[in-house]
């Protein structure tokens, strides 16, 4: 299963560089190929200074070996090695109409002393973090996502929308990181779902990624915007710097396993803004965003 999922995160991310490529015109990702002196390594992309996108890496990466303290704290194991591999993109556009997205998916393997597998699982996701709020994005996005999940069951997209809008919450501000999608974690062999059912379903929603987030890009990259509403953007940034510092998972395993910090923080944008205690116009587009970020909502 890891060598079926990695080949399928390899083709996965030529397919989504290629898709964002198309899509920007002016420039194309930057390729790093690098290792991990504990076992493993990975392929980072970024792309920078685009006609549309100002900054995003599309990453995969497969690393292996002891499993650190903190993460056998994590798991409530003792002493084990591991395998892990996934894709991981982050996308900030220039245009602040344009709204940031995220999405992984990954795949995880424990082994006792003989090397034979004693846990495996999946996990991943995929959400939008707009700065104005396009609601027939919000749908077109989640409907999506929906569409994906229903191919496989009927309460994965209830279920996995619930997750994202708890995970990718910032409980410090007290308000969404953006409007969810799907978030989804320890996928493992039941009577129902077996791995290779796991796999179809990781991989469909994987597959859904550029049909998602393309059709909204090509939407409102053209669209005018001032410098105010540039400002907003950054100041709406700051917040996602915040998640992914403060709360992230998945930061705080690359960071705990020693991972390229490089490609770890590429999803952290190029301008952002911190300003004190700062609040919206009552009644303007930027007041309207917030209110939606402070419960979630059901866009289908």
């Amino acid at each position: 299963m890891k060598n079926k999922f990695y080949t399928y995160i390899q083709n996965l991310q030529d397919q989504i560089c290629k898709g964002l490529e198309d899509i920007d015109g002016g420039t194309k990702f930057r390729e790093d190929i690098w290792e991990r002196p504990e076992g493993g390594g990975g392929r980072t992309r970024v792309i920078e200074n685009g006609n549309v996108f100002e900054k995003g890496g599309v990453n995969i990466s497969a690393v292996h070996g002891t499993l650190p303290d903190t993460m056998q704290k994590m798991f409530g194991v003792g002493e084990a090695d591991f395998f892990a591999c996934g894709l991981s993109l982050v996308i900030h556009p220039k245009n602040p109409m344009v709204p940031t997205v995220h999405a992984n998916w990954r795949y995880f393997e424990m082994y006792d002393d003989n090397g034979n597998v004693i846990n495996s699982w999946f996990g991943g996701g995929q959400d939008l973090t707009p700065y104005y709020l396009f609601e027939e994005d919000a749908k077109h996005f989640h409907q999506t996502c929906k569409n994906a999940c229903d191919k496989h069951n009927s309460e994965f997209y209830p279920n996995y929308k619930k997750k994202c809008d708890e995970y990718f919450w910032n409980a410090h501000r007290f308000e969404a990181r953006g409007i969810g999608g799907l978030f989804f974690d320890y996928l493992k062999a039941t009577e129902q779902m077996s791995m290779e059912n796991w796999f179809n379903f990781v991989s469909e929603v994987g597959n859904s990624f550029l049909q998602a987030y393309v059709p909204v890009v090509e939407k409102r990259k053209d669209l005018p915007y001032t410098d105010a509403q540039r400002t907003w953007q950054e100041i709406r940034r700051g917040r996602y710097v915040e998640f992914n510092l403060v709360h992230d998972k998945g930061t705080l395993f690359g960071l705990k396993t020693n991972g390229r910090i490089e490609s770890i923080l590429m999803s952290l944008p190029p301008h952002v803004q911190w300003v004190y205690d700062h609040h919206p116009e009552p009644g303007s587009e930027e007041e309207k965003l917030l209110k939606v970020l402070k419960e979630p909502i059901d866009w289908i």
